[in-house]
């Protein structure tokens, strides 16, 4: 923790000597994409895109996962999303999954979770037959990867079930990607819909 604090302190100094202009940040963002990943620690979204502040709105859930629209249940999630695409007018929004993911490990194995019965109920939320489950068949590297790769192009479906992120679809002024990050070697793959695969970018 005390590396934390150290650096916190020192951050002011650091900030001047990269010559980033805090007193603008402070006027407003306009950031130009929703970065949505998980949680995990080891997926630190500025540093694998080389964004600076104010250049990306970031949402880190459990798994990376996207809540399905409800207009009954308001969410932390729902709202960060509406904001980013009414408010900011974000022109994307990335859904980065990751190798390694506990969280697809987890429905992969299908492994007691009562211990941590709120992420048990969060990884419920992907549906019994959501298409990241259908592809879970072995817990070999491939198979998790192709589960993370399936997973994320599901929380994409989920992203355009908000009545926010459709309109800008339709409109032409939003546009959505998936990515999958490689911990182990820093690659990044991109969706390509034509294909179905996940070529590194």
């Amino acid at each position: 923790m005390q590396s934390l604090i150290d650096n916190a302190r020192l951050f002011p100094k650091r900030a001047a000597d990269r010559r980033t202009d805090l007193g603008r940040l402070a006027e407003g963002q306009h950031p130009e994409a929703l970065f949505i990943t998980c949680s995990d620690s080891r997926v630190v979204p500025t540093l694998i895109t080389g964004a600076g502040p104010g250049e990306l709105f970031e949402l880190r859930t459990a798994g990376n996962i996207v809540p399905v629209h409800d207009a009954e249940r308001v969410t932390a999630e729902a709202a960060t999303i509406e904001y980013a695409v009414e408010v900011l007018q974000v022109a994307n929004i990335i859904v980065c999954g990751h190798s390694h993911c506990g969280a697809v490990g987890a429905l992969l194995s299908a492994g007691d979770l009562t211990a941590i019965p709120s992420v048990q109920r969060w990884l419920a939320d992907t549906e019994p037959h959501d298409p990241v489950r259908d592809a879970m068949t072995d817990a070999d590297g491939a198979a998790i990867t192709s589960a993370v790769q399936r997973h994320v192009l599901t929380q994409l479906d989920r992203l355009r079930s908000h009545p926010s992120v459709t309109a800008r679809v339709d409109e032409g002024r939003l546009a959505l990607h998936a990515w999958f990050y490689a911990i182990d070697t820093g690659v990044v793959s991109a969706h390509r819909p034509q294909t179905g695969t996940f070529p590194p970018l």
